[in-house]
């Protein structure tokens, strides 16, 4: 099981920053997906979170936050299964511009970009997020504060 650490990155205004994301071989097999990756050898999920936010949107001046939601996942991506458990770290930052500069191979074959969304856009969206409750969750969040202690979310397998 792949150790993975996301981030619930929002912006002063209260969006959420989203990564697009796409199968290498299939562009139009797409879907949106917050920052984050897996934990690499003795560190921490922090600060795993950390590293990943930095490498995927260049965003430095983070303030991180407690874990909102954990989630086991399953799913084929670039011609394997990925088995998943991630934690969903809460962030806020004012660095808003973003810009990936370390992505691995893989993912720049992969992502496609980045984009602030308020919850309503969210809401609205008909595109594919993950994880799939995410508009309701950050709705939540947004209402009631962070939980008193992580969440498990539905296992995801796709």
């Amino acid at each position: 099981m792949r150790k993975v650490a996301r981030v619930v990155l929002l912006d002063p205004q209260d969006r959420i920053l989203l990564l697009h994301g796409h199968e290498p071989e299939d562009p139009s097999d797409n879907w949106w997906f917050t920052p984050g990756g897996g934990v690499e050898g003795d560190e921490t999920r922090e600060e795993a979170a950390r590293r990943e936010l930095v490498e995927e949107t260049g965003i430095t001046e983070v303030e991180l936050g407690p874990v909102l939601w954990r989630r086991t996942c399953s799913f084929p991506f670039a011609g394997r299964r990925w088995d998943q458990e991630e934690w969903y770290y809460l962030a806020r930052t004012t660095q808003t511009a973003t810009e990936a500069k370390g992505l691995t191979e893989l993912e720049r074959r992969s992502v496609a970009g980045a984009r602030w969304w308020t919850c309503q856009e969210l809401n609205q969206a008909h595109e594919t997020v993950y994880p799939t409750r995410l508009a309701e969750l950050l709705r939540r969040l947004l209402d009631e504060g962070p939980p008193a202690g992580p969440e498990t979310l539905d296992t995801e397998i796709v």
